[in-house]
C-alpha cells in the first residue's frame, strides 16, 4: 500500500512537471521528482500506456488530449490545505434536504469531495462536469448537471443554454469560487463566459457563499463578476490579511475565517 501511494504521488509530480515545462528529458524528470531514471522510465511507460503522455527521443511530453485535465489538477493542488479547510467550514453551513448550487471552482470541488465522504440528503445543481462526477451515485444526493457549451479548461458548462437554464431555477444556497478579489472589492474571472454565468448564479440563490483562499485577495483578473456586498458571505482561511478581514466585515460579508491550525481537514477518497 505504501508503494502504491508513493507511485501515485510520483505520477502526479511527473504530470505536473511535464505540464509546466513541456517536453523534458528522462533525466530532468527524474531530478524534478526525486526518483531514479529507471523508476521514471517505468512510470513513463505506464503513463504512455494510459494515453496521458507521449514519449520521444529520450524524453516525454503531455499528450495534447490530456492537457485540460492536468490544468484543473494543477489548480486543484495549489493551496490545497487552505481549500480543504475552507470546504470543511462550508460543509457545516449546508442544511440537509435543501437545494444547493456548486460552481466550477477547485475549492468548491473540495466541498463536493467532502459531501461524497459525509453525504446528506440534498438536491445539488452544478455547471461543472468534475463536480458532477465526484457526486455520482452518492446516497441521498440528487445531482443535476446544467447543459451548455463545455469550457474545457474548467470542465464547466457556459453560454446561453446554461444561463437560460438558471433563469428557471432557484437555490437555497450557492457556493461560488473566486478567481480573484481585487482591491475594488469585486470578484473577477479570467474568462468572460465564466464571469457572466457566475454573475447570473448570484441572482438565483437565497444565500450566496464565496469560497476563496487568502491568496485570491488583492488580485485582479480580466472580467468582473460582481461586487462584494452583504448578500455574499465569504469563507476564507486565516492567512488573509487583517486589512482584508476588516474590509469584509465592514462590507457585511460575514467573513468566516478558518484557522488552518485548528481546522480538522477531513479527506475524501479520490474520485
Amino acid at each position: 500500500m505504501g508503494f502504491l501511494l508513493a507511485k501515485d504521488v510520483r505520477i502526479l509530480k511527473i504530470r505536473q512537471h511535464l505540464y509546466g515545462e513541456g517536453y523534458s528529458s528522462v533525466q530532468s524528470i527524474a531530478e524534478a521528482v526525486g526518483a531514479s531514471v529507471a523508476t521514471v522510465r517505468r512510470d513513463l511507460h505506464d503513463l504512455e500506456e494510459s494515453g496521458a503522455i507521449v514519449r520521444d527521443h529520450g524524453g516525454a511530453r503531455i499528450s495534447d488530449r490530456i492537457g485540460v485535465e492536468v490544468a484543473f489538477e494543477l489548480r486543484e493542488q495549489q493551496n490545497l490545505a487552505e481549500k480543504r479547510a475552507i470546504a470543511g467550514a462550508a460543509y457545516n453551513l449546508i442544511t440537509p434536504n435543501s437545494s444547493i448550487f456548486l460552481d466550477a471552482g477547485t475549492t468548491v470541488y473540495q466541498l463536493a469531495r467532502r459531501l461524497r465522504l459525509d453525504p446528506m440528503p440534498l438536491e445539488v445543481f452544478s455547471n461543472c462536469v468534475t463536480i458532477a462526477q465526484a457526486l455520482l451515485n452518492v446516497p441521498g444526493i440528487t445531482v443535476t448537471l446544467l447543459g451548455g457549451r463545455l469550457r474545457p479548461k474548467n470542465a464547466s458548462m457556459v453560454g446561453n443554454l446554461t444561463e437560460n437554464a438558471l433563469d428557471s431555477l432557484w437555490f437555497d444556497q450557492l457556493y461560488l469560487g473566486g478567481g480573484a478579489i481585487a482591491d475594488d472589492a469585486c470578484i473577477y474571472s479570467l474568462d468572460s463566459d465564466e464571469a457572466r454565468i457566475n454573475a447570473k448564479m448570484l441572482t438565483r440563490a437565497t444565500e450566496a457563499h464565496l469560497l476563496a483562499d487568502s491568496s485570491k485577495f488583492g488580485q485582479r483578473q480580466t472580467y468582473r463578476v460582481a461586487e462584494l456586498s452583504k448578500n455574499i458571505n465569504v469563507v476564507t482561511d486565516s492567512n488573509i490579511s487583517e486589512e482584508w478581514a476588516k474590509r469584509l466585515a465592514k462590507m457585511g460579508c460575514n467573513p468566516l475565517v478558518v484557522d488552518l491550525i485548528a481546522a480538522p481537514i477531513k479527506l475524501a477518497e479520490s474520485t
